[in-house]
């Protein structure tokens, strides 16, 4: 089967982006695996499928971890995913409304060409993260490997372990991200970030990806990072988050509101793949 791709990144967190209203897609673990491979396929954190919506939405967006799983959000494909849509001529609105497996979202091109995400409002709830715990609390202890560490959990459609650290670049993110990453407290797996505080509006950033070890950059979890920071009293309503791939800005303004999320979006290439037979 041969398919039309186009690759992309957000921050340097890169997509392989799929047409499946244009042409048929029908892609297995495997196929997604081996698309994500960066020695003999395309190369990717995650595949991104652009689907017809099943309600009211304008479209479906899909996610693909590069190990094959289906996941729910996914930030940085999320602006992608709209500057494709416009790109493509597949819409001519600004803001569009997409089905995720975690509910809408409402994306919007700016006049700048950065893409402004709504990405919903954070659960805190253990259940709805999911999260083992006995109630609700603003930090919560974790035991790994034999060490006691403390750590935020939220909900950004995806699950997230937030910890503080002192400076990033020394974060045991590739170690103990791992093993937070598949921790028996999260039955779903997490999202697991590590943020150093500059100040009450800037924040540096590295995240261990659920399925696909650290990135350059995640949309969800710089979204979950200040969020946890903000309930915490630790920052502001607006913060600029600096990761390996570049800067985010996300705003919060609190209990009910939606996280919007802004940053770039960019195009590295087209091309058609044939996906192996076996």
């Amino acid at each position: 089967m041969k398919l039309k791709f186009t690759k992309m990144h957000g921050l340097g967190n890169d997509f392989v982006v799929i047409d499946g209203i244009n042409q048929p897609v029908s892609l297995t673990p495997e196929n997604i695996r081996w698309l994500a491979d960066r020695h003999f396929g395309i190369g990717c954190d995650q595949v991104l499928i652009v689907e017809k919506a099943a309600g009211n939405a304008d479209f479906c967006y899909r996610i693909f971890n590069a190990d094959g799983g289906e996941v729910e959000q996914c930030g940085n494909g999320a602006r992608c995913f709209v500057r494709f849509v416009h790109d493509h001529g597949l819409t001519g609105k600004k803001e569009i409304c997409v089905e995720t497996a975690s509910g809408l979202i409402f994306p919007r091109l700016e006049t700048s060409g950065e893409v402004t995400v709504n990405m919903g409002i954070p659960r805190f709830e253990p259940a709805d993260i999911p999260f083992l715990a006995e109630a609700r609390a603003l930090t919560y202890p974790l035991e790994v490997n034999g060490k006691h560490i403390e750590i935020s959990a939220v909900s950004m459609g995806n699950p997230h372990a937030v910890q503080i650290v002192v400076n990033v670049d020394d974060a045991p993110v590739a170690t103990e991200g791992a093993q937070i990453e598949s921790h028996a407290r999260f039955p779903q797996h997490v999202n697991v970030g590590y943020m150093q505080i500059i100040d009450r509006h800037h924040i540096r950033l590295r995240v261990f990806e659920r399925g696909a070890g650290e990135t350059l950059a995640c949309g969800t979890g710089a979204c979950a990072a200040v969020v946890t920071g903000i309930e915490r009293g630790l920052l502001a309503s607006k913060v600029k988050v600096s990761t390996h791939g570049g800067d985010l800005w996300v705003q919060w303004e609190g209990k009910n509101q939606p996280v919007l999320m802004t940053g770039p979006a960019s195009t590295v290439f087209e091309g058609i793949i044939e996906l192996p037979s076996n």
